[in-house]
């Protein structure tokens, strides 16, 4: 009887650690499914425009109100492709105190417009392929903005440095933030078309 008994409560423990091990597959793998609902996969951060992007992204904050002051939101959030060179808050803190207030304003939309459209160009130009251009141009290249004035792009230390029409400089920091209709690099200064 002993044995017999033993026996039964050996079946009832094995019994019991399996459905244990069950549910503990089942909640790793709840947990799984939860992790994967609440993370958005990488082509899900990619599905954004160009606007999209830059709003999700707290460096961007003074371009972005800059853009929507502007009304260039409809155009960014175009077909495309675009390349922005995008200058960080800290970028247009560079700026004379008060230029942003100023240029935020209503009267200063045309200008504010401006001086965006000469951060952008047609086209996706990656890092790399600006790179390949600087090399194969003999160490620099000019490309069309969309405002309608060159901006100048060379290597200097192993970064690309890119020249408005006043001769200022501003340096590529970040490159290749991808988005649906092209892609933003960031600048750590604002570059300005001639008035």
């Amino acid at each position: 009887m002993k044995l017999a008994n033993l026996f039964t409560a050996l079946v009832f423990l094995g019994l019991a650690l399996s459905v244990n091990a069950q549910s503990d597959q089942q909640l790793a793998s709840a947990s799984l499914t939860q992790t994967a609902v609440l993370q958005p996969s990488t082509s899900q951060v990619m599905s954004d425009d160009i606007i999209g992007v830059a709003a999700s992204d707290k460096r961007f904050a003074t371009l972005v109100a800059a853009v929507k002051a502007a009304d260039l939101v409809e155009t960014l959030q175009g077909d495309g492709p675009f390349t922005v060179f995008a200058p960080t808050n800290s970028a247009f803190d560079k700026l004379p105190k008060g230029t942003i207030a100023t240029l935020l304003k209503e009267e200063n939309k045309d200008k504010i417009a401006s001086i965006l459209a000469y951060h952008v160009i047609p086209g996706e130009w990656t890092a790399a392929k600006i790179i390949e251009n600087i090399e194969s141009n003999g160490g620099g290249f000019m490309a069309t903005t969309v405002q309608g004035q060159p901006i100048y792009a060379s290597l200097v230390d192993g970064k690309v440095v890119l020249q408005d029409a006043n001769g200022g400089s501003s340096t590529i920091t970040v490159t290749d933030i991808e988005a649906t209709n092209g892609v933003i690099h960031a600048i750590d200064t604002v570059v300005l078309p001639k008035e």
